[in-house]
C-alpha cells in the first residue's frame, strides 16, 4: 500500500479534480529537451497554464512506445548530455510549481542506476510515482518493494488487448492511477482517439476504483474534451513537445508561446468535457 506524503499528491490531484467535476490534464514533456534549462521552463510552464500532473520524462536511446515527435527529442536531449540525475531537478521543479510529478521511464536506465537508489532520490525529489512502459507487473517484484518502501506509486498501462484477467492483475498492482492507453501503437498525435478507449475505461472501471488516465493520441482541444467526459485523466504528450520544438525555433525562444497556448486549450478541453456530462 502506499503511504507518504509523495502518494497523497496523485489521490490530492484526482479528488480535487473529481470534486470539481473534470479530468485531470497530465502533460509529458521529457527533460533535456531542447536543453536542461529550457525543459525546465517548460514544465514550470504547463504547470502555470494548467497541467495538473506532469509526467517527467527520460530520454531514453532505444525507445519501444514513443512516437517520431518524442524520439526526436529524446535525440535532442541526449546528444546535449541529458543524464538520469536530470530527472530528479525536473521532478524538483513540477512540485515547486505546485502540480503532481511522476517520471515516465524505460526500466533499463532505473536498473542501470540502481532500483532502490533511483526509487529514494526520487522520493527526496518530491517524486509520486513512475510510469514504467516496458516493465510488467509479472516482472516487477523488486521495483514494487522498493517504491512502496519509499512511498512512490506504480503505474502499469493497460491496452485494447487487455483481457479481463490481465486488466484485474495490472490494475491490482497499480497504485496513484492507471495508464489507459488508447490504442496499439507508439505515441503521436493523432486526427481521432483510439475509438476502444471508452470501452476499455468502462472494462477497467470493472475492476478498480483507481483513477483511469488516457494517452496516446490526445492532442486538440476537442479530443481531451471527448476523453475527460468518460476518463479521469487526459494524458498529452507529442503535442506538447511539438509546441516546444517550435518555441525553441522561434524567434523568441524563451517565451514559451506555443506550449502555453496549447496548454491552456487542452485544459479547455477538460473542462467542455465535465460540462458534456462526466460522471
Amino acid at each position: 500500500m502506499v503511504s507518504g506524503q509523495a502518494a497523497v499528491r496523485i489521490k490530492d490531484v484526482f479528488e480535487r479534480t473529481r470534486a470539481e467535476g473534470r479530468a485531470a490534464l497530465v502533460g509529458y514533456l521529457p527533460v533535456g529537451y531542447p536543453d536542461v534549462e529550457t525543459s525546465l521552463r517548460a514544465m514550470r510552464t504547463v504547470v502555470e497554464a494548467g497541467a495538473d500532473v506532469v509526467e517527467v520524462g527520460f530520454p531514453y536511446s532505444d525507445p519501444m512506445m514513443d512516437g517520431p515527435t518524442i524520439q526526436q527529442a529524446a535525440v535532442t536531449a541526449l546528444e546535449a548530455g541529458t543524464r538520469l540525475p536530470h530527472v530528479f531537478d525536473a521532478v524538483r521543479t513540477v512540485t515547486q510549481a505546485g502540480a503532481a510529478a511522476v517520471v515516465m521511464s524505460y526500466w533499463n536506465p532505473i536498473l542501470s542506476y540502481g532500483v532502490d537508489r533511483f526509487a529514494a532520490d526520487l522520493a527526496a525529489a518530491g517524486g509520486s510515482g513512475v510510469i514504467t512502459p516496458d516493465l510488467i507487473p509479472d516482472e516487477a517484484d523488486e521495483w514494487m518493494r522498493a517504491a512502496d518502501r519509499h512511498g512512490l506509486a506504480t503505474i502499469f498501462l493497460v491496452a485494447p488487448s487487455s483481457t479481463p484477467e490481465r486488466l484485474a492483475m495490472t490494475t491490482g498492482n497499480c497504485r496513484g492511477f492507471v495508464y489507459v492507453a488508447s490504442t496499439m501503437g507508439v505515441t503521436g498525435a493523432r486526427t481521432s482517439v483510439g475509438a476502444g478507449a471508452r470501452d476499455l475505461v468502462g472494462r477497467a472501471r470493472a475492476v478498480t476504483d483507481l483513477p483511469l488516465a488516457v494517452g496516446l493520441g490526445v492532442s486538440t482541444r476537442a479530443q481531451a474534451a471527448d476523453v475527460a467526459s468518460f476518463a479521469d485523466g487526459v494524458i498529452v504528450g507529442s503535442a506538447l513537445v511539438a509546441a516546444l520544438g517550435q518555441d525553441a525555433s522561434s524567434e523568441n525562444p524563451g517565451d514559451l508561446v506555443n506550449l502555453t497556448e496549447v496548454v491552456t486549450d487542452l485544459g479547455a478541453g477538460v473542462r467542455e468535457g465535465a460540462s458534456a456530462g462526466r460522471r
